[in-house]
């Protein structure tokens, strides 16, 4: 099976096509997954991200030579055919496909299987070999289903207001946030959000996104 993308000090690598997946130094092209400062760097030459995410990314590094495909668009890069698929993390993210000579890889980036009504929910993609993030992959994160963390959060929220006691919720300013303003109930009482998490609703709400 021959390396259609490798890893490299810059990041990862397609030969065949000269370009980087979420680079983590500056290169001549790079294709983004996603709008997360860990994933969208400045300084890159050129930048080729979904519809979705180009708007966060413009919104954090300005103005940039960015390139916007739909999902599940095929383009040719040199010898490689590229093209972007919901990876279900946050709206616009996406897991990018790579195909050379017949061999397929994909790189996840952040993605979640489990649909948040927020994102575009996650497509598996048959493919060669599967490059995966694996933030929380070790056996000691165990998540609290969705249903029950609401009704825990709400309750939480609840007996605070009715003590006349103030509840915080930190988030990334980025899907995290998003996920908690669609699941608190806003007729316990007032919501206020960080400026920077409203810059982002602001972004996203341009898109057609609740936030």
């Amino acid at each position: 099976m021959a390396d259609v993308l490798t890893f490299t000090d810059r990041g990862i690598y397609c030969p065949a096509g000269d370009f980087y997946i979420d680079p983590w130094r500056p290169v001549d092209r790079a294709l983004i997954t996603h709008g997360h400062s860990d994933h969208a760097r400045p300084n890159m030459g050129r930048y080729l991200a979904t519809i979705g995410t180009a708007p966060v990314m413009r919104h954090r590094l300005g103005e940039i030579d960015l390139q916007t495909t739909a999902y599940g668009q095929v383009m040719q890069i040199g010898d490689a055919a590229v093209s972007f698929h919901p990876a279900g993390h946050v709206p616009g993210s996406a897991q990018i496909r790579v195909a050379v000579k017949g061999e397929v890889w994909v790189v996840s980036g952040d993605y979640k299987t489990v649909a948040d009504g927020l994102s575009e929910p996650f497509e598996p993609i048959a493919c060669h070999a599967f490059i995966t993030e694996c933030t929380f992959g070790l056996p000691i994160f165990k998540w609290t289903p969705k249903d029950l963390l609401t009704t825990q959060i709400n309750d939480w929220w609840a007996v605070n207001a009715a003590a006349g006691r103030t509840s915080i919720l930190g988030a990334y300013a980025l899907g995290k946030a998003q996920r908690l303003l669609a699941t608190v109930d806003p007729e316990i009482g007032p919501i206020l959000t960080h400026g920077a998490i409203e810059a982002t609703n602001e972004v996203l709400r341009a898109r057609g996104h609740p936030a």
